[in-house]
């Protein structure tokens, strides 16, 4: 027994190494120099409390202004890009569901292909389509007599917010895919079997038989999709360099900016420790969305046939007649 302790300890060590070294160290760190006169040239210079933080929130400096730019920013790249990549995803996810099992795997390594792209690649790609002079898509337009003169995708507002959407939903919604197609082979077949039978279309299936069976997925897929699209940095930092102006900056190159361009590390901290409370809320939103309660039920009925599903685990569901 002891020795089967010990062989557990020696697993557990390096997870706890990493965390600390990883993890807890620089979060403790960067809680410090939040309250500190930090630069990257002088080092510490002080303890200074809450300045930082009243700096970021209630003052009329620039640091406030580039924080709720930067919030800003990033919370409209959350609002354009969330429902194309949860909703086109479950989308992809039901139209794999119902393809011949010999194009499942080729629609599958299609859909999800572009995930495995750096985003330097996809940058680099999205930025040649759809330049403004001599890019593809506008080229293509102008052949085709749909336009006359080039779309300005990557100079001017709202067009540059369309190319970074089309990017980032080109990249990333083959992941959210993959995580439907997995709640989906959950659920048990023999529910749309007895379904069809009795006359039940698409739309019924869907509302009464896939909902509540790949809710608690879809609630992980919507919070993590938010929660990837707040700490938003590459795209418009390789394809637009958060321009035109500042208009496509999000907050994490805000923070780099101020630390790095204006040499301030303990303001720059403390809007990563901001941000940071801002994906924290997110995540709780999260936890309560998904919560199950317990000895809940969920009974509906199609011309005489009782569908159920109830407990922990929504995919125990069980069809009787009445």
């Amino acid at each position: 027994m002891k020795k089967r302790k010990g062989t557990a300890v020696l697993f557990i060590i390096p997870f706890l190494l990493f965390f600390l070294l990883f993890w807890l160290i620089p979060f403790v760190y960067g809680i410090v120099m939040s309250v500190s006169k930090y630069s990257l040239i002088q080092g510490n210079r002080g303890f200074v409390g809450l300045a930082n933080y009243i700096k970021i929130l209630f003052s009329s400096s620039m640091y406030h202004k580039s924080f709720v730019q930067g919030l800003g920013n990033t919370v409209i790249f959350v609002v354009l890009t969330t429902p194309f990549l949860v909703f086109g995803s479950l989308f992809l996810a039901l139209l794999l569901d119902r393809l011949p099992e010999r194009l499942k795997g080729i629609f599958r390594t299609i859909c999800f292909a572009s995930y495995s792209v750096s985003v330097t690649a996809v940058a680099a790609v999205f930025v040649w389509l759809m330049k403004g002079n001599g890019g593809y898509f506008n080229n293509m337009l102008i052949s085709m007599g749909i336009i006359k003169t080039p779309i300005p995708w990557m100079e001017q507002q709202p067009f540059v917010w369309v190319a970074l959407t089309v990017a980032t939903v080109w990249w990333t919604i083959g992941y959210d895919m993959m995580l439907f197609v997995n709640a989906l082979n959950e659920i048990d077949t023999s529910l749309y079997e007895a379904s069809a039978m009795d006359g039940a279309g698409f739309w019924v299936q869907f509302r009464y038989i896939i909902l509540p069976n790949i809710k608690n997925v879809f609630f992980f897929v919507l919070m993590t999709t938010i929660i990837a699209s707040f700490n938003v940095y590459g795209q418009p930092r390789l394809m637009t360099k958060g321009g035109p102006g500042e208009t496509t900056k999000p907050l994490i190159m805000m923070i780099t900016s101020t630390i790095m361009d204006r040499n301030d590390l303990g303001v720059g901290s403390a809007m990563t420790i901001l941000m940071g409370v801002v994906i924290i809320l997110c995540s709780v939103g999260q936890y309560y969305l998904t919560k199950e309660k317990a000895n809940v039920e969920s009974v509906f009925t199609v011309n005489g046939f009782s569908f159920s599903g109830q407990g922990q685990n929504s995919g125990m569901a069980f069809v009787s007649l009445k």
